[in-house]
This record gives structure tokens, sequence and C-alpha cells, in this order.
């Protein structure tokens, strides 16, 4: 199925955008797998720094995909989740994420059959 409409669509355009950028993947998916506090993120990403992790979150916090909360306790807690509409585009970033191993799987395959 080709549209057109999705070549000049500002909001597809800025969903791929956001999604493309570097970690947010990984950000999305390790709130999808029950992250919630900032070290759980950090511990599920290997490689992310901290600033980074920290600026995702809040661009993720800012396009209303997660949520997050300030429970006053000493010391403070604060804890990320995933909104519904950060639920459902994890839903829809999974069959890109299943294509994307599955060709690579099949990628490392050919490579090795053609040593």
């Amino acid at each position: 199925m080709k549209s057109d409409s999705y070549k000049t669509c500002p909001t597809f355009d800025g969903t791929l955008e956001l999604t493309g950028r570097r970690w947010t993947g990984s950000v999305l998916h390790a709130a999808s797998q029950g992250a919630r506090r900032f070290g759980e993120y950090r511990a599920m990403i290997d490689g992310i720094s901290d600033r980074l992790l920290s600026q995702r979150l809040k661009e993720l916090e800012a396009e209303g995909l997660v949520e997050r909360s300030v429970i006053p306790t000493t010391p403070v807690q604060v804890l990320y989740r995933l909104t519904q509409e950060g639920e459902e585009l994890v839903d829809a970033l999974m069959p890109l994420a299943r294509w994307s191993m599955k060709r690579t799987v099949s990628r490392r395959a050919k490579a090795r059959s053609a040593v």
C-alpha cells in the first residue's frame, strides 16, 4: 500500500524523527519491560549515558508518551511509566522490531554462507 500522504505528512515525519533518535527505542522498550526508576532504565540500556537518558525521558514526557511522577519521600523518588499513547506506540513499533530482528538473522546467515 503506497500513499503519497506519508511523504509530506509532518505528523508522521515527526513520529519517525522522534522514534529514530538514538536510544529512544531502547528507552521505550525498557519502559515496556517494567523499568520505573532512572537506575532501572540505566541498567536495562547498556551504554547509555545519564545525560542522554535524562534527555530522552524528558523528550518522551514532553511528547506525552512517558509520565513522570515525583514521590515526596526522603530521598525523593522519581518514577516513569508509559502513558496509554506510549504503550500504543510501543505496540505499533513491535512489527518493525520483529522485522529488524528477522532481517539481521537472515543477513548474518547469508554472510556466513558466503564465507
